[in-house]
């Protein structure tokens, strides 16, 4: 698995922890806990992937780190 920069923060209005790729538009995941949030993202981030190569779209070269903020 690639390893894209993730940004997690707890999200008051849903009341569990968001998890954000930057480099990939749109890809986010969310969970009760940032350990499942990250989980759930990871699994996003493969559809991601997927999707842009069967539609023939480029994919980002990952910045390789990772941010948590809660």
């Amino acid at each position: 698995m690639e390893k894209y920069e993730t940004i997690i923060y707890w999200s008051d209005e849903d009341q569990v922890f968001v998890a954000e790729v930057p480099q990939l538009p749109g890809c986010m995941a969310h969970g009760d806990t940032q350990e499942e949030a990250l989980k759930n993202v990871n699994a996003a981030i493969q559809l991601w992937i997927d999707t842009a190569r069967e539609f023939g779209d480029p994919v980002p070269k990952p910045v390789g780190r990772r941010l948590m903020f809660a």
